[in-house]
């Protein structure tokens, strides 16, 4: 850490972070051909990142367009590829059209920006991941923040609202609780009050409805008044992000959304691998049941309740015990997600495991043993600890 003055904020925030059990910091992963850790970490969902045809997909978009996209998408960054991934997606989800962005994060920026103002009211949930949140503080718009499902509290806020316009925006699956809202209801909600409703379905594309998303699922994805948001990097295996919506709202996007008209497009080898895996979802659909079958094995497995999609949490409490566990588990090849605020409330760290098309039943049973392995040292490591403090005293 510098010794510059200026910056000692800096060594005082890292401290505390590492005595709260909140650093980070980034492990590299091996090469695919020498992994051996099982991975129960990644949103990999379908495993399609290791699949042949995706990845020669990629490679082959890379000949054909070369390895970036070379500016925004209003410039010289569309290129064929683009509009057949747009199409390939808005078959999918069965929504009218669809605008490819380079992340998922952005794509929540854009729509939020793009659609809010001024003259709206914007109703988020609590649950909601940082990029629609971020979205949020971004948008110009007075925005009211309700606990997480409550339609109830939202109702309450369309119905005081003085704005003319509205949105609601939600997660369809949350991304460390696993639970799906019920989408129809609010959708209702939304329509009853002259919201527009804006679902982020990350976590259920390729995990939902055959693989078709749970908008798709759900019935609603084709209606006017419901914009979808879909990231490419989770069960597309690939990069980037897309909002689907109806071709008003795709036109709107186009000319107002800042992070499509001045970021440099998705780069051809992303397109080409998240087209690929579209085309492997639509024809096969038993990948999205077996990723459902296996996250309700791995629920079983750690003795917590079956969530609504890939993503099965392992509540702890405290930050450094979640971190402890995850790491005791790395050390016996097991690769977990340690959530921690501010990715999750205080208090509620925790594994957040996800499962994938790929796991075999040995998988699971060996996450079983390494599991009951690592708790057991780590009670007896707080067993001697609390020894070690009686004797002292």
């Amino acid at each position: 850490m510098s010794s510059d003055p200026r910056l000692q904020w800096l060594a005082d925030s890292a401290a505390e972070r590492l005595a709260a059990g909140l650093h980070r910091e980034p492990r590299p992963q091996p090469k695919l051909s020498s992994r051996s850790m099982l991975d129960l970490a990644s949103n990999d969902y379908l495993g399609l990142s290791r699949d042949e045809r995706v990845i020669e997909a990629a490679a082959e978009a890379a000949r054909e367009w070369g390895t970036g996209s070379t500016g925004s998408r209003l410039v010289t960054g569309t290129t064929e590829l683009h509009l057949r991934l747009e199409a390939a997606l808005a078959e999918l989800v069965g929504a009218p059209s669809a605008l490819v962005f380079s992340s998922g994060y952005l794509a929540n920026l854009g729509v939020i920006t793009a659609l809010a103002g001024p003259d709206c009211l914007v109703v988020s949930d609590r649950g909601n991941h940082a990029s629609l949140v971020d979205g949020c503080r971004l948008a110009k718009s007075d925005v009211v923040i309700t606990p997480h499902g409550d339609q109830a509290a939202a109702e309450r806020a369309l119905q005081a609202r003085r704005e003319p316009r509205a949105l609601v925006v939600i997660d369809a699956i949350n991304s460390a609780d696993g639970d799906l809202l019920a989408l129809n209801e609010w959708h209702q909600l939304a329509r009853r009050n002259g919201a527009l409703l804006i679902v982020d379905d990350a976590h259920g594309v390729g995990v939902r409805g055959d693989g078709r998303g749970s908008v798709f699922e759900a019935g609603i994805a084709a209606e006017p008044d419901v914009v979808t948001t879909v990231t490419l990097s989770k069960s597309l295996a690939a990069q980037g992000g897309a909002v689907l919506a109806a071709g008003a709202v795709i036109e709107h996007l186009i000319d107002t959304a800042r992070p499509f008209i001045f970021d440099t497009g998705l780069n051809p080898p992303a397109v080409g691998a998240a087209l690929a895996a579209v085309q492997i979802i639509t024809a096969e659909p038993e990948l999205a049941k077996t990723v459902l079958q296996r996250a309700a094995e791995l629920a079983a497995t750690a003795g917590v309740p079956v969530t609504d999609g890939a993503v099965v949490p392992v509540i702890i409490g405290a930050a450094a015990e979640a971190f402890a566990l995850a790491e005791a588990l790395r050390a016996r090849g097991i690769q977990a997600g340690c959530f921690r605020p501010p990715s999750v409330p205080v208090g509620t760290a925790r594994l957040r495991l996800t499962a994938n098309a790929r796991l075999s039943a040995g998988d699971i049973e060996r996450f079983g043993v390494a599991l009951a392995d690592a708790r057991s040292d780590l009670d007896r490591a707080d067993l001697d600890r609390a020894d070690q403090a009686r004797r002292r005293r």
